[in-house]
């Protein structure tokens, strides 16, 4: 049987592509409708289609939908705001008390991802060496959910600012599991090409293109 011919991806896919890059951001501030359970089953799907290594699928997510467990990452959230706050560079901590850093409140579906630490899965295939590639593996799912995401309409925020220890012990997960990242996910209240923390005014977007050094 031969094997699979690519799909054309012609010069029309490529602009599309290029314009789900641009709109893709972080969301902070979503409506409270709720995302239907075939939508959520579908963005679901779009983490196995992400690369990992040695096909090691190290991803762990976990929906958080009870409400005591909201709270508890809530509380987290402000506890580890408060000590990120106090860290801010002199001269920002105003700038940084305006910022709407989380959309833990209005967004209707939260996911917690975890990184299993030594998956069987992939039997060890190339993080020999560089056992952080199992964490990079399960970056490449959020984004590859990101972007599933952005193309159904629906927006995803990073929260970043929570104690990895205490996210373990409130999702009562297995302690070999690393926490990588709280999703929040829903419909955005609005939209905008421009990143939230450039329009507020807190970081520019550097140049277009990658530095590269030459050696």
């Amino acid at each position: 049987m031969p094997p699979p011919c690519p799909p054309p991806f012609d010069d029309g896919f490529r602009r599309h592509l290029h314009t789900l890059f641009c709109w893709r951001r972080d969301v902070r501030h979503f409506r409270t409708d709720p995302l239907p359970a075939l939508l959520q089953a579908r963005l679901l799907a779009s983490c196995a289609l992400a690369p990992s290594v040695g096909l090691s699928e190290p991803w762990r997510l976990v929906a958080v939908d009870d409400p005591d467990r909201r709270a508890a990452v809530r509380r987290n959230f402000l506890a580890s705001n408060h000590l990120a706050q106090q860290a801010v560079q002199a001269g920002r901590a105003q700038d940084y008390a305006r910022l709407k850093l989380a959309g833990l409140d209005q967004a209707p579906w939260h996911l917690a991802v975890f990184c299993e630490s030594d998956p069987a899965q992939g039997g060890g295939l190339g993080r020999q060496s560089m056992p952080e590639t199992l964490a990079f593996s399960a970056v490449m799912a959020i984004h590859t959910l990101w972007l599933a995401a952005r193309a159904e309409g629906v927006g995803l925020g990073w929260v970043s600012i929570l104690d990895a220890g205490t996210m373990t012990s409130i999702l009562d997960v297995p302690p070999e599991w690393r926490f990588i990242a709280y999703l929040c996910l829903g419909y955005p209240a609005a939209e905008d090409d421009v990143p939230e923390l450039e329009r507020a005014g807190w970081e520019v977007r550097g140049a277009s293109g990658a530095a590269v050094l030459q050696r």
